[in-house]
């Protein structure tokens, strides 16, 4: 309740313009019985056929009017529950960008996407009920109860006996559900994890002939959440009928007993019909009141779930420090580890200077793309220091960082789209630009053949593509906007050795400072400085000729690539 009313707050003057209207309209519908109640029993025996008539449109008006003011509210509670939804999923999709990528690995991403997508949609669906029947419901009940005791004050007695026992029904079977509703939440998130999966490793799987293995795996955790749906929705079930049965029991003793106050002459055939409506009413509005709380248990744990994202205390802290060092890009004995345990790097050091180039080879787990995390400051680094435009990172916001630093990433990301959105990637980059990046990259090529060129659709993640096409598109984008520095991480691998060679030349005379990871010799053997890692260790660092005499490890790979002897 404490997320809805944040995000309500906005638009607290509609939700306040909606509860007077939607007040009115149930008054109106309140006061319909009562007004039958009178005909019964004060102008039917009269025989005055214009008196019937004039109460008889008395109930249509108060009718007309109860029905459009319910319509009117209901719009203006739908128009503050989406756009109190709308602004809350900005905010969640804004916190979750900003996370630290340490903390996304923990959560997991389909987790994430579950509270951005289901959870929020819950949650927006009690912002909607609450505002309709949380406001018209217990205004029908109590003042359903309160007519009551204006007509008749002891049948009201044998109805106040039995709310409470259907209220506390309601409320042990909405406090199991809520956490049975959360399990189930946490359940589909493990089976779009799955789903992912097996989508993007489809070819994998088939390669493989895993498919009755995969089969077998998704129809178990199918299962689960089968199992845990149903669950929570048989405790919800029993919610209905119980509260039904307690309510129409009620109106069985109440109908009894106002018969036979009847015989007895002290109450009137007026009183007993206007208060069965009321009764009618009362129930309606304890039913709504359940579905209430079938919805509430369903907001309340996706609520929880989202204020855990809200919660989270991860944002990257900025130090003061004003110390300029007069390299460009330095690590001095960093450390770090994903899991916390073994190092994923250990004492890293190295420096670059500015018109200098690094290239970083080494073997899959050494360490190369986590240097660039920790360059980028996707990750804190545990020891050591990592200097970027002659500053400490720790001093300098991200987004300075990434403003500076484009980078081609392993496994980047071609987005649904033209070839220049793709390319300019929101940056507004003129047409000029795009197509110089496109040069540089060696796509122009390729490009200037597709039907409309750089307006030319993209499908997403490049399935359209090649490989070689879609490497050269995410470096085009990077080359694109003229950053500090440049980093491509082993994003050249699909090309072939011309293409290859041509685009190192084309970013040798067009950028000051650049990172190349690769796999191969050829990719980084110009670079002015070379790192190689084993194991999340420097084994080696130098020009080319060095390496291939003082490192093993390098002259190695080399001649496994390069042929060159001994």
């Amino acid at each position: 309740m404490k997320l809805i009313m944040k995000y309500l707050k906005p638009y607290m003057k509609y939700v306040i313009i909606g509860l007077i209207i939607k007040i009115i309209g149930t008054a109106m519908d309140l006061v319909i019985p009562y007004i039958l109640s009178y005909i019964i029993d004060n102008v039917i025996p009269l025989n005055n056929i214009r008196m019937i008539i004039t109460w008889g449109l008395v109930m249509i008006i108060a009718s007309i009017i109860g029905f459009l003011g319910s319509v009117y509210a209901n719009q203006i509670a739908s128009y503050t529950a989406k756009m109190s939804t709308l602004n809350m999923r900005n905010d969640l999709f804004k916190k979750i960008e900003n996370l630290q990528e340490s903390t996304k690995d923990n959560i997991s991403l389909p987790s994430l996407i579950g509270r951005m997508t289901t959870d929020t949609y819950n949650v927006h669906q009690m912002s909607a009920m609450m505002q309709r029947l949380g406001v018209r419901a217990p205004i029908l009940m109590l003042g359903g109860i309160a007519m009551c005791f204006f007509i008749d004050w002891s049948l009201t007695l044998i109805m106040l006996a039995i709310l409470p026992i259907a209220s506390f029904v309601i409320y042990l079977i909405a406090r199991k559900s809520i956490n049975r509703y959360k399990d189930l939440q946490e359940a589909n998130d493990i089976l779009v994890t799955d789903v992912r999966e097996n989508t993007r490793g489809a070819r994998v799987i088939k390669a493989l002939v895993k498919e009755n293995d995969e089969k077998t795996r998704f129809d178990f955790i199918n299962k689960n959440v089968c199992n845990k749906n149903k669950k929570a929705n048989v405790i919800m079930a029993f919610l209905n009928p119980i509260v039904t049965f307690i309510l129409n029991f009620g109106l069985v003793l109440v109908i009894v007993y106002g018969a036979y106050r009847v015989n007895l002459g002290v109450s009137t055939k007026g009183t007993i019909v206007s208060f069965t409506s009321y009764f009618s009413i009362i129930t309606s509005a304890m039913l709504h009141i359940t579905r209430l709380f079938m919805i509430y248990s369903k907001a309340e744990a996706s609520s929880k779930r989202i204020i855990e994202i809200f919660d989270i205390d991860d944002d990257v802290k900025n130090i003061i420090d004003d110390t300029i060092i007069d390299k460009f890009i330095r690590f001095d004995n960093v450390s770090f580890s994903y899991l916390k345990t073994n190092n994923n790097i250990s004492n890293i050091s190295f420096e670059l200077n500015e018109n200098e180039s690094l290239g970083i080879i080494g073997s899959t787990g050494s360490g190369k793309t986590t240097i660039i995390n920790l360059l980028m400051r996707f990750y804190e680094i545990e020891d050591g220091n990592i200097y970027f435009d002659h500053k400490n990172i720790k001093s300098l916001d991200q987004k300075y960082i990434h403003d500076n630093i484009n980078c081609v990433f392993q496994n980047d990301m071609i987005f649904s789209g033209t070839v220049y959105e793709n390319v300019s990637f929101g940056r507004d980059l003129s047409v000029e630009e795009v197509n110089k990046a496109l040069e540089l990259s060696q796509a122009l090529d390729f490009v200037n053949k597709l039907p409309l060129k750089m307006n030319s659709m993209l499908e997403s993640k490049g399935s359209n593509l090649s490989g070689g096409q879609k490497q050269r598109i995410l470096i085009a984008r990077a080359l694109a906007g003229n950053p500090k520095l440049l980093i491509l991480d082993d994003s050249s691998s699909a090309l072939d050795y011309r293409t290859d060679a041509n685009l190192r030349n084309s970013i040798k005379e067009n950028f000051k400072s650049y990172i190349i990871v690769a796999q191969r010799i050829s990719s980084i053997k110009d670079c002015t400085k070379i790192l190689v890692l084993d194991r999340g260790k420097i084994v080696g660092y130098g020009k080319h000729e060095e390496l291939m005499n003082n490192c093993s490890i390098y002259k190695k790979i080399a001649k496994s690539q390069m042929e060159v002897g001994d």
